[in-house]
């Protein structure tokens, strides 16, 4: 990356890892209900796991939440997503929500392939 790049995968996660790790322990009870909901949310159902983060990256592009565009893109590369999926549901992102999701589509894409990239580098 040069000096102006910005990472939106990896580093936003790692970002956020003291501050959630500090309110967790501050609210446990919170955080394990929303655990249990994430997993039971995400299982393998009618729908599958890839689906289910194709769906969750849409939204966090909805939400502009740069932590949950990270988390489902890196989400997406363990369910074995292709850049055609990911961009066919950013495509849909940006439908939605118009000049929004031409400015957060991007930086999801760009998170995806900072974690493909990633893996493909382990």
């Amino acid at each position: 990356m040069t000096k102006h790049d910005h990472s939106h995968g990896p580093e936003v996660l790692d970002d956020l890892k003291q501050p959630s790790a500090d309110l967790r322990r501050l609210i446990p009870d919170v955080y394990a209900g929303y655990v249990a909901m994430s997993g039971a949310a995400m299982a393998d159902g009618a729908l599958d796991v890839r689906a289910k983060e194709l769906i969750a990256l849409a939204i966090a592009i909805s939400k502009q939440c740069d932590g949950c565009m990270a988390a489902h893109a890196r989400g997406l590369v363990k369910a074995g997503a292709t850049d055609a999926e990911v961009a066919e549901a950013i495509g849909v992102a940006i439908m939605m929500n118009g000049g929004p999701g031409t400015v957060y589509g991007p930086r999801a894409l760009a998170a995806f392939r900072e974690f493909k990239e990633q893996s493909t580098e382990s």
